[in-house]
C-alpha cells in the first residue's frame, strides 16, 4: 500500500517552515482506495515568492483547519502504506518536523520518484516533477497545488511501477517488512485477488520472486497454487511469505511481460526456461506481410476505464509496451518512445505478437508513416 502525498509550505528557514496544503491518495499498486485534501492554516506568515507560486495567499488560510486538526487523518491515511513523493526528503521531513512539534513520533518508509525516475528513465532530460511529467505526456492540472503535484506523482509512479521490469521497487518494500509464515491476511489477499488478466509474483522473505506466472483470472490461478498437492507445490507453498500482482488489462501485454520477466528475473521454481535469443531472425509479420519493415502499434485494454495498452512496432521490430490515456502519447513519437518499457526483440515475443495478431480479433493496429 502506497501514500502518495504533496505537501506545498510558508517557506522560510530550514526545520521552520509551515505547512499550507496537503493531498495524499492511497493507492494500493493498482487504483486509489481512499484520499485527504486540504488547506492547512500554517499559523505564520506566506513568504511572497510561495504565494506568486502557488496562488494560496494567508487569507485563503485563516478558516483553514490548523495542523493538529488533520493530523489524526493524516496517521489513518497513511497508516501500513509507504509514503510516495517527488523528492519525497522533502515532505517526510516537513511531516515529521510538523508531528514532533505536536510530540507525536511519525515514522513511515518512504520512495522517491525523483531517485525511482533517474534510475528507471535514466534519458529524460530532466527529473523535475514539471518537466518530467510534460517530457511523458502526463496530463497536469493545478501545479504547484498539493492535490494537482500528487496527482501527477501518482501518474508517474504507476508508470514507474510498471517499467521497473526487475520489479526492484516490490521486492525492497518486501525484503523492509517483518515476514513470518504466510499469515492469515496474506491468506485473504490471495483471496482478493481480482478475476482479471494480469500477472502474479510469489515472493520469499527476503523479497526475490520464487515464481511468477501469467493468468486470465488471477483469483482463480492463485487459489489453485495454495490447494495444490506434490513436493514443488509444497516448497513453494511453505518459501513464500507474500504475493503481488500486476494487472494488464490486455492478454498480450501479459504473455509479452511474462516473456521478458521469466527470462530476467529467472525465478527459482519456473522450470524450463530456455535462453531467448536478442535478436528476432525476421521482421515481425502484419497482414502476411514483413517485406516493407513496417512500423505499427497494436492497442488493446488498458488496466483501467479511459486507459489503453500500446505495444510498440518499429522497422518490423518489438521495441516495448506500455499504457496511455490520451492520443497525443502516441501520436508524438518521442513521448511514445518514453511512455512504453523497452524489452528485448526476440524470436520467443515476435512468435507471441505474431500469434495474438492472427487469433485475436477486432485488434486496433495503427500504421506508422515515419520508421
Amino acid at each position: 500500500m502506497y501514500a502518495v502525498l504533496d505537501i506545498e509550505t510558508t517557506g522560510g528557514k530550514y526545520n521552520e517552515e509551515g505547512i499550507t496544503e496537503i493531498a495524499i491518495h492511497k493507492f494500493d499498486g493498482h487504483k486509489v482506495v481512499d484520499k485527504f485534501i486540504s488547506l492547512v492554516n500554517p499559523e505564520k506568515e506566506i513568504q511572497p515568492f510561495v504565494v506568486n507560486l502557488t496562488g494560496i495567499n494567508n487569507k485563503m488560510l485563516r478558516t483553514a483547519p490548523k495542523f493538529y486538526e488533520v493530523a489524526k487523518r493524516i496517521v489513518e491515511i497513511t497508516q501500513d502504506a509507504v509514503i510516495v513523493a517527488h523528492n519525497a526528503q522533502f515532505d517526510y521531513r516537513i511531516l515529521r518536523t510538523e508531528f514532533r512539534r505536536l510530540g507525536y513520533q511519525f515514522e513511515r518508509k518512504t520512495l522517491c520518484t525523483v531517485d525511482l525516475s533517474k534510475k528507471l528513465i535514466p534519458e529524460a532530460e530532466s527529473h523535475s516533477l514539471g518537466k518530467l511529467v510534460r517530457s511523458l505526456g502526463i496530463p497536469v492540472s493545478d501545479r504547484h497545488r498539493a492535490n494537482g503535484d500528487a496527482l501527477a506523482t501518482l501518474m508517474l509512479f504507476k508508470l514507474l511501477l510498471t517499467k521497473d521490469s526487475d520489479k526492484k521497487i516490490i521486492k525492497n518494500i518486501v525484503r523492509a517488512e517483518t515476514l513470518g509464515e504466510l499469515s492469515a491476511r496474506q491468506l485473504d489477499l490471495v483471496e482478493s485477488m481480482p478475476s482479471e488478466v494480469g500477472l502474479y509474483y510469489m515472493h520469499n522473505k527476503e523479497g526475490d520472486v520464487i515464481y511468477l506466472g501469467k493468468s486470465s483470472n488471477l483469483k482463480k490461478r492463485l487459489n489453485r497454487h495454495f490447494i495444490q498437492e506434490g513436493e514443488k507445490a509444497r516448497k513453494l507453498q511453505k518459501e513464500t511469505k507474500t504475493v503481488t500482482f500486476e494487472k494488464t488489462g490486455s492478454e498480450l501485454v501479459a504473455l509479452l511481460k511474462e516473456n521478458e520477466e521469466l527470462q530476467r528475473i529467472r525465478p527459482k521454481y519456473n522450470q524450463g526456461i530456455t535462453k531467448s535469443k536478442g535478436k528476432g531472425p525476421k521482421p515481425i509479420q502484419l497482414n502476411g506481410s514483413e517485406a516493407e519493415m513496417r512500423s505499427f502499434l497494436i492497442i488493446d485494454k488498458g488496466r483501467e476505464l479511459g486507459e489503453k495498452s500500446v505495444v510498440f512496432i518499429k522497422n518490423g521490430n518489438f521495441k516495448g509496451l506500455g499504457y496511455y490515456n490520451l492520443n497525443h502519447q502516441i501520436n508524438n513519437i518521442h513521448i511514445l518512445e518514453s511512455v512504453i518499457t523497452p524489452m528485448t526483440n526476440s524470436t520467443s515475443s515476435k512468435t507471441i505478437i505474431e500469434g495474438y495478431l492472427k487469433h485475436k480479433k477486432g485488434l486496433e493496429v495503427i500504421e506508422l508513416k515515419e520508421s
